[in-house]
């Protein structure tokens, strides 16, 4: 039984080698990560640049890099370059007696008052242990933007699970295999549990390589994988309906597309809604698997909140399964 398990998941991954949209699937979620790495600001970025000269004092240097992002150039040339750029840029530029601020024009009021200020505190010797403000801390340790879009990519991996199975069940309608499958040993549970490994294997693997590429080494995988694996759940349950209810591989997309609404509906619900009207979504799985996640990344994460979230994602995704278990038997008859 095992042996003809696995028959069918090489069988899958060797189809999909050759299938141009299955290819996409899978490379989608790295490069989105890639691009979530590259374009998302950090929890302590600044919202001022500096642009200084590389021969200036590297004292001077140095203290501005404790409060504003700072650019080094080797010439004015190409100091006034940079600030003459889209972006809001200030330069600091050394003189015989003092320092000279340059600006483009067209900068908000922050950026001028916010260097001067700087560059005058530089001069007059204060240091931050000097100040006597003290620091409150929310507990936030990474970037709320950049968390928010690495939770958005893994609901969406889940869901391209279930694309990935839909594309697959078409193939095999088109080559007449699901037929063959009903006068062979393997049984239908068999075949359902080796098309769902390649879209299993392929969201947890592009879920971890993404987690990774985002810099998120030292979170509790245990909880990650957890959450992905019920999730998974429903995914599969869509992939099998739509792939089975289409007759090609573009309406197969199509269709699985569309339960990317609820996922949409889920998230925006979780962010916007205020915590009295919270439980207005708690019938979605993905609302419960994103907030397990958010949780998870953001390192506020406990077991009972987590189990808490993963219990209600599996009862759910399990009610939705056991309603469509009729119609996935019937189309695999």
């Amino acid at each position: 039984m095992l042996r003809k398990i696995f028959s069918v998941f090489g069988r899958d991954i060797r189809t999909s080698m050759r299938d141009s949209m299955a290819i996409f699937i899978i490379v989608m979620p790295v490069v989105m990560a890639v691009a979530i790495t590259l374009f998302t600001p950090g929890l302590n970025d600044t919202t001022v640049n500096l642009a200084m000269l590389r021969s200036d004092d590297p004292s001077h240097i140095t203290y501005m890099e404790q409060f504003a992002k700072v650019e080094v150039f080797d010439n004015i040339g190409d100091i006034e370059k940079r600030v003459n750029k889209r972006d809001a840029v200030a330069a600091i530029v050394p003189l015989e007696s003092g320092y000279e601020i340059i600006l483009q024009g067209n900068e908000p009021d922050m950026v001028e008052n916010y260097t001067v200020m700087l560059n005058s505190l530089y001069e007059l010797g204060t240091t931050k242990e000097e100040t006597t403000t003290t620091m409150m801390s929310f507990g936030h340790t990474v970037p709320p933007l950049k968390t928010m879009l690495v939770n958005m990519l893994i609901s969406m991996t889940v869901m391209l699970a279930g694309m990935l199975i839909a594309v697959s069940i078409v193939g095999e309608k088109a080559d007449n295999t699901i037929n063959a499958v009903n006068v062979t040993p393997l049984s239908q549970i068999g075949f359902v549990i080796g098309k769902s490994m390649m879209g299993g294997l392929v969201a947890m693997g592009s879920i971890i390589v993404s987690l990774l590429i985002t810099g998120y080494y030292d979170i509790n995988w245990f909880m990650i994988v957890l959450v992905g694996l019920t999730s998974l759940i429903l995914a599969f349950v869509v992939g099998f309906l739509q792939g089975l209810a289409s007759d090609d591989v573009i309406e197969a997309a199509g269709n699985v597309k569309m339960i990317l609404l609820p996922v949409a509906g889920s998230i925006i619900g979780y962010e916007l809604l205020a915590d009295k009207w919270q439980w207005t979504m708690y019938w979605s799985p993905f609302y419960w698997a994103y907030k397990a996640n958010l949780l998870v990344l953001s390192k506020q994460a406990d077991w009972p909140t987590v189990l808490l979230c993963t219990g209600m994602v599996l009862i759910l995704s399990l009610a939705v399964y056991f309603l469509a278990l009729p119609k996935i038997r019937k189309g695999l008859s």
